[in-house]
C-alpha cells in the first residue's frame, strides 16, 4: 500500500540504532504509524517534532504491515513555538488526544482539520486555549461522538442553553436544567458561536466539557486514562491563570 499525503507528525520513538517509528496524522488516510531510516540523525530530528508538518511517501507490503515512510518539512513547524513553553505543552496535549483517541489507518479528514486550525491558533496567546475546547470537540465529532449543543433536550428551545448533560452530550437551558444544576455539565457560551466572547472560567468549562465526553467514549473503552500531557496543560493554564 503507498501513497503520498500531507501528515503532521504526533511523535517519534527510537528505532534500532538510527532510525524512529512516527506516528503521523494524515490528511487522508488517518493516523499512520512508520518507520523513518536515519530518523535519528541530526539533520531529520527538528521535523520529526510533535507538530511538525510534513509530506510523506508512504510504502507497506500489506495494509497492516508497519510501513516505511520519507518524510519532507512544510514550512518552520513547531519551532515558531519555542520561545512560549504554555503553547508548547498545548501542543504536547493535543498530539497526545489525536494519537490515544484516533484509530490507526482509519481516515479521518475532520481531525486532520481540526488539528491543523488548532496548530495555527497556537501563536496567538489568547486565543489558543479556546481552539483547543473547540480541536477537542471536533475531534469527538469525527469519531461519532459530536455534542448536540443546537437545541435544549428537554424542551427544544434554542436559547439560553448553559448546560449539557453528561449522560446524552445534549444541551440544556438554564429553566428545564435549573432543578438538575448540580449534575450538569456548564456550557461556555464561545461553544455555541464564534460571536460569544471568552467570559472567566470559559475555557476551564470547556475542558472539562470535552474531557469528560472523550473519557466516557474514547478513553475509558479502552481501558486507557486522559493522557497526562493533557493533565499537565491544564495544569501549567491554571497556573499562569488562564482557566
Amino acid at each position: 500500500m503507498d501513497f503520498t499525503d500531507h501528515a503532521f507528525v504526533l511523535s517519534a520513538r527510537a528505532h534500532g540504532d538510527t532510525g524512529v517509528v512516527v506516528e503521523l496524522l494524515t490528511e487522508e488516510h488517518g493516523r499512520r504509524a512508520a518507520y523513518v531510516a536515519g530518523g535519528a540523525s541530526r539533520r531529520m530530528k527538528p521535523f520529526l517534532q510533535a507538530g511538525a508538518r510534513v509530506t510523506v511517501d508512504y510504502k507497506a507490503r500489506t495494509s497492516d504491515h508497519l510501513g516505511s515512510a520519507r518524510l519532507e518539512p512544510v514550512g518552520e513547524g513547531p519551532s515558531a513555538l519555542f520561545d512560549d513553553p504554555l503553547a508548547l505543552t498545548g501542543l504536547a496535549a493535543a498530539a497526545a488526544v489525536a494519537q490515544g483517541s484516533l484509530p490507526e489507518r482509519e481516515p479521518h479528514p475532520g481531525a486532520f482539520l481540526a488539528f491543523e486550525a488548532l496548530m495555527s491558533a497556537f501563536a496567538l496567546p489568547d486565543v489558543w486555549p479556546a481552539i483547543f475546547v473547540r480541536f477537542e470537540a471536533g475531534l469527538l465529532e469525527d469519531l461519532g461522538f459530536g455534542l448536540d449543543l443546537s437545541r435544549c433536550a428537554v424542551t427544544g428551545t434554542m436559547d439560553d442553553l448553559v448546560w449539557v448533560s453528561p449522560r446524552t452530550g445534549r444541551a440544556v437551558s438554564a429553566d428545564a436544567g435549573a432543578p438538575y444544576a448540580d449534575k450538569l455539565l456548564s456550557l461556555p457560551p464561545f461553544m455555541l458561536g464564534a460571536q460569544a466572547g471568552l467570559g472567566e472560567g470559559d475555557v476551564g468549562a470547556g475542558l472539562d466539557l470535552t474531557g469528560h465526553f472523550l473519557e466516557q467514549f474514547v478513553f475509558h473503552p479502552q481501558n486507557r486514562p486522559i493522557p497526562s500531557a493533557r493533565v499537565w496543560m491544564i495544569d501549567k493554564l491554571r497556573e499562569a491563570g488562564r482557566l
